[in-house]
């Protein structure tokens, strides 16, 4: 059977409906053009009217009145001026025009220069992200970069400041090493100065690259909403933890995310190590510790550098003792080994009767030990032991006799520091550039960020136990005594210290050292306090850095 052609209508439709469309278009386009004048003053109109409804919604109930008053003898003078309405209509015609007219056309792409620092970023990659048996590389030279750049930003600059790349499956991206040659040559073809976060997806094998903001620096010393034993050792990005504190900044009051250590005795990470550069700010974090814990327990400090860094803190109430000579603080860590085991005995026959734990025993107790190196060297030359081995006994059952240790050392002596601190350190803290290899040998694992080789005082890095590495901004924490303290700062730490036992000790002391033996200032002895010896010995003061043992 022969087929039936079909009919006009069906097979010239197309073309038709195609034909109609294009009249239609040139029709609605030739129609924009003729009214534009006035689709653009309905707009400027309108916007005028939105504008005046929110002023006066924003004008105050008991000005209304005055004002509508204004605008209605506005409106009578120009009815009765020559010519005025037709002025004033002018003028309303003139300001919508101007006030609806288009504005630029928003930015909706890069432009040449961004183009080509994407161009370059994708064929620096390509080494790293190709294999040659790959039939359809995703990098190749020469290839588009759209398809691996699947989101970007820049800044005023025209820096990146948000890249999302997507790499090939077969990348290795398990390895630490091949992760950290990634990340080594972003960070060195986006622009150095900055500090980047690097966040692998494996699953979706995706880099997300961006640069994080500086740590705020205008938080000071002050009494911070914790509980006792809590201690914020600094402040983080917002993102990172879960958990913030009000706090009194330069601006005003803020919630900050803070990071805050817990000691006592279900504590997982019962003491802290500090590891920095000079000039690093690991002495105003101990500071920092020493005025957090003085509400709440007793504090010994031990000074190695006997640089008078914490003169501002002797005899104060809770303050057993500043030591910075060998012989007392040699004496004083002896006297904390035996404290450490007198509370322990006191607590386990207490729990044998049945009683709760001696007062005595349950009063916190802060050792701060400052610089050990400077004193193993003069203990050595002496012919004495080392002060650290005197720390063995709190460091091993110092979480159960509420006993806190923390150890502040710089990178270069990190080497003397005992087995013992070494172990029982598992929280830890980096101040001041480094490396990322100085910051992985101290904390157990790298940053997920680029250290600059410029910090502040009080930057760095945090990691508690075998939890993620942060961020960390230290509170300024000054010595109060020092000329070139700031005086909002230095009233800030004064206030924060507690009152002295003595009346003869005058409070300006800008460059002495405290005195070498302080035994007579500790005979007011809190609680811990050993019944036989006659001098109880301070505790060491100093910011302690987290990691693995």
């Amino acid at each position: 059977m022969a087929r039936r052609p079909l009919p006009r209508i069906l097979s010239s439709g197309s073309a038709q409906i195609a034909r109609s469309r294009e009249i239609a278009r040139t029709a609605a386009d030739s129609a924009t053009d003729v009214l534009h004048p006035l689709i653009t003053v309905t707009r400027g109109l309108r916007k005028l009217a939105a504008t005046a409804r929110a002023k006066w919604a924003a004008t105050p109930k008991e000005r209304r009145g005055p004002t509508l008053l204004l605008v209605a003898a506005c409106v009578l003078v120009l009815a009765l001026m020559p010519y005025g309405p037709l002025l004033a209509l002018v003028t309303l015609m003139g300001a919508a025009a101007w006030k609806g007219r288009e504005r630029p056309v928003v930015k909706t792409g890069p432009d040449d220069a961004e183009i080509a620092r994407l161009k370059g970023l994708y064929e620096a990659l390509v080494p790293y992200f190709s294999v040659p048996d790959d039939p359809t590389p995703l990098f190749a030279h020469g290839g588009d970069w759209s398809g691996a750049f699947a989101e970007y930003a820049f800044d005023e600059d025209g820096r990146i400041t948000r890249l999302r790349i997507a790499y090939p499956p077969y990348f290795t991206d398990g390895e630490p090493a091949a992760r950290a040659r990634i990340e080594q040559l972003l960070h060195a073809k986006s622009g150095r100065g900055r500090e980047y976060r690097f966040e692998w997806d494996e699953e979706g094998n995706l880099l997300v690259m961006s640069v994080l903001p500086a740590l705020t620096t205008a938080i000071a010393a002050q009494r911070f909403v914790t509980v006792p034993g809590e201690t914020v050792l600094g402040f983080t990005d917002a993102d990172a933890v879960q958990r913030t504190v009000p706090v009194v900044a330069a601006d005003g009051t803020e919630d900050a995310p803070a990071v805050v250590w817990r000691t006592g005795p279900r504590s997982t990470e019962p003491h802290l190590l500090v590891v920095g550069q000079p000039g690093s700010g690991t002495t105003s974090l101990l500071r920092s510790i020493a005025l957090q814990a003085l509400p709440h327990g007793d504090v010994l400090i031990v000074e190695g550098a006997g640089t008078g860094e914490y003169a501002c803190l002797t005899d104060r109430d809770g303050v057993l003792a500043v030591e910075c000579g060998l012989a007392g603080s040699l004496a004083s860590l002896e006297w904390a080994a035996h404290e450490t085991e007198r509370r322990l005995i006191a607590a386990n026959r207490a729990r044998q009767a049945g009683l709760p734990a001696p007062e005595d025993t349950r009063r916190p107790l802060w050792i701060l030990l400052d610089r050990p190196s400077i004193l193993g060297h003069l203990a050595a030359a002496d012919g004495r032991p080392d002060p650290q081995e005197l720390l063995q006994v709190p460091l091993r059952h110092g979480r159960a006799a509420q006993v806190t240790v923390v150890v502040a050392e710089q990178f270069d002596s990190t080497d003397t520091l005992s087995e013992a601190v070494r172990t029982h350190t598992r929280a830890r803290i980096v101040l001041g550039p480094a490396v990322p290899e100085q910051i992985t040998a101290v904390l157990g694992a790298g940053p997920h960020t680029t250290p600059t080789p410029e910090v502040p005082p009080g930057r760095g890095y945090v990691r508690l136990g075998a939890g993620p590495v942060l961020r960390l901004q230290v509170p300024a924490t000054p010595d109060p005594y020092d000329d070139e303290t700031s005086e909002a700062h230095r009233k800030a730490v004064l206030d924060l210290l507690p009152e002295r036992r003595t009346a003869a000790v005058v409070e300006t002391v800008p460059g002495t050292a405290p005195d070498p033996a302080p035994a007579p200032r500790v005979e007011v002895d809190p609680a811990p306090a050993p019944r036989g010896r006659p001098d109880p010995g301070p505790a060491p003061l100093h910011a302690p850095v987290p990691a693995e043992g």
